[in-house]
């Protein structure tokens, strides 16, 4: 008989996330590697929220291209990055780790978007998503892993630009 229990992933703690979507407003926070958003529900992503783990010093950092407004400022440590009541999408997302946290982590993360699906892993501020496209965020997926560790394979490239 095949062993299939997994191994909890001891980082999964150390960021967690919940975000914004439309027709359903905020959701639950979940743990970095979980899904926040929705899949196969043409739903979009209006705002999202990201904190670490008051365990960490330092902060986590992340900004959102929003639909007819653009690229917003930097929000940290579960600030509102995006809208709510505004019927607007998230079409991309940016996100960083600052001070000591940085020295010993990076950021993974991945987005799904509208009529690409899930798009490639990125990570340490780089974008994800797409712009100029009038695509929207679907769902996102964030984790904090070990310095240098390599970036998962596979999908649409993370950001795509008309």
């Amino acid at each position: 008989m095949k062993n299939t229990t997994t191994t909890p992933d001891p980082n999964a703690k150390l960021v967690n996330y919940r975000t914004h979507l439309q027709d359903f407003g905020w959701g639950n926070y979940v743990q970095g590697s979980q899904t926040s958003g929705s899949v196969g529900k043409s739903k979009r992503l209006e705002g999202i929220q990201v904190k670490l783990d008051p365990s960490l010093s330092g902060t986590i950092q992340y900004k959102t291209h929003i639909q007819d407004i653009g690229w917003q400022g930097w929000k940290s440590n579960n600030g509102l990055s995006g809208t709510t009541g505004k019927k607007k999408r998230l079409e991309a997302i940016q996100i960083q780790l600052t001070g000591a946290v940085a020295t010993k982590y990076d950021v993974h993360y991945r987005v799904h978007s509208q009529d690409y699906g899930w798009q490639a892993w990125t990570r340490n501020g780089q974008s994800a998503g797409t712009q100029g496209l009038s695509k929207r965020l679907e769902a996102i997926e964030i984790k904090l892993v070990p310095k240098n560790t390599p970036l998962a394979t596979g999908g649409k490239p993370a950001f795509i630009k008309k």
